[in-house]
């Protein structure tokens, strides 16, 4: 075979290994570049002591439209959560004047004496919160008047029969009776007040609130 013909050999097959591994380069390239990345498997010895994989899956958010009983809870949810917010401020501070109040009553007999520091109290109270309470709704009183009794341990009735007398609870209960409420309201935390306790312990955490 002449030097001529022996060169154009060698000049194919080096062309053709060049293309061979040029091929297989480009082919490692593509496998390489559509290869999903995965994130790290992690693996646990469960109680068995089995390995067992465990893989985190991305979060994903799946939106949806409400039904017509999820959107009747969370305005109601959130007409109690409102009306929590607005009113609670207001049973923390009856009760701490109620504490007071019993304060500078105690030891005193004479009854009136205890009507004149009874009214005196009444005074500041209804020049202070007179404007606030009146603003209040229906629902929003039979709300504090709840929490009222969570704060004291005595329900609204209780309270006016204490310091002004059968007579005037008795009235209050008629008005509001007449509003479909009832100065008796109670707070049973684990019973029907349950969701209402919820947004009182995150109102409590959220303002710094003491028992």
């Amino acid at each position: 075979m002449s030097n001529f013909k022996q060169m154009r050999l060698s000049a194919k097959h080096i062309i053709l290994t060049m293309l061979l591994l040029g091929a297989a380069f480009f082919n490692e390239a593509g496998a390489q570049e559509f290869i999903p990345q995965r994130d790290t498997v992690y693996a646990y010895i469960n109680a068995e002591g089995d390995t067992v994989p465990q893989y985190v899956l991305p979060e994903v958010t799946v939106y949806t439209k409400l039904t017509p009983a999820q959107r009747k809870y969370w305005a109601e949810w959130t007409r109690l959560r409102n009306a929590v917010y607005v009113t609670y401020p207001y049973a923390k501070a009856a009760s701490r004047i109620m504490n007071e109040i019993n304060v500078k009553l105690a030891g005193v007999t004479d009854k009136a004496e205890r009507r004149r520091i009874i009214r005196a109290r009444e005074k500041e109270l209804k020049k202070e919160f007179t404007d606030k309470l009146t603003s209040l709704s229906v629902y929003q009183g039979k709300v504090l008047m709840k929490l009222i009794y969570r704060e004291t341990g005595a329900h609204c009735f209780e309270i006016i029969k204490e310091y002004k007398g059968s007579f005037t609870a008795s009235f209050w209960q008629g008005v509001a009776f007449l509003f479909g409420s009832s100065l008796k309201q109670v707070y049973d935390r684990e019973g029907a007040e349950k969701p209402m306790e919820m947004i009182v312990r995150d109102v409590e955490r959220l303002y710094g609130y003491r028992g």
